[in-house]
């Protein structure tokens, strides 16, 4: 063997191990994982939803653009049904108004799902367990044109008794 084949063989496998790392760290950033907040150092409140579609935890919590936390866990209630998405908030963010209204929406090409939180005007802010009460749920596709086609089946059957 020669030995220049011997540097160009090493720095190739320098490539190639960088760009596995790149790629894993790709992997990471794209599934949340890599901004995985355990929620100690800022504070938790809830939201409950009719319907959260396809949002996990560790989705990312919103306002005006920004990431100022994240979901922590999503569980149902037994009594009226509806989702309990617990979030976890930045510290630096303890200024949310406490009739802030949360929307699951979806964004990227994937489809990924967040929650978007558009505050309120109250004085009073959320903190340590407090609730928002207003939200919309997420907009199931499915759902939207099954009642399309639900509507033009009707406008359809009113017009042919005519």
């Amino acid at each position: 063997m020669k030995k220049g084949t011997l540097g160009v063989e090493f720095m190739v496998g320098v490539l190639m191990l960088a760009g596995a790392a790149a790629l894993f760290f790709l992997a990471m950033k794209a599934s949340n994982f890599a901004s995985v907040e355990n929620g100690a150092d800022g504070y938790s409140i809830t939201a409950r939803f009719d319907n959260i579609g396809g949002l996990k935890a560790r989705a990312p919590v919103t306002m005006a653009g920004v990431r100022i936390g994240q979901v922590q866990s999503i569980a149902i209630d037994s009594e009226t049904f509806e989702a309990v998405v617990r979030m976890s908030i930045r510290p630096q963010y303890d200024g949310i108004p406490e009739d802030t209204f949360a929307k699951i929406l979806t964004s990227g090409l994937l489809g990924e799902q967040y929650i978007g939180l558009d505050p309120g005007g109250s004085q009073d802010y959320l903190g340590e367990g407090g609730a928002i009460t207003v939200t919309q749920s997420a907009l199931v596709l499915e759902e939207v044109i099954g009642q399309f086609l639900f509507s033009k089946a009707e406008e359809a059957s009113k017009g042919e008794g005519l």
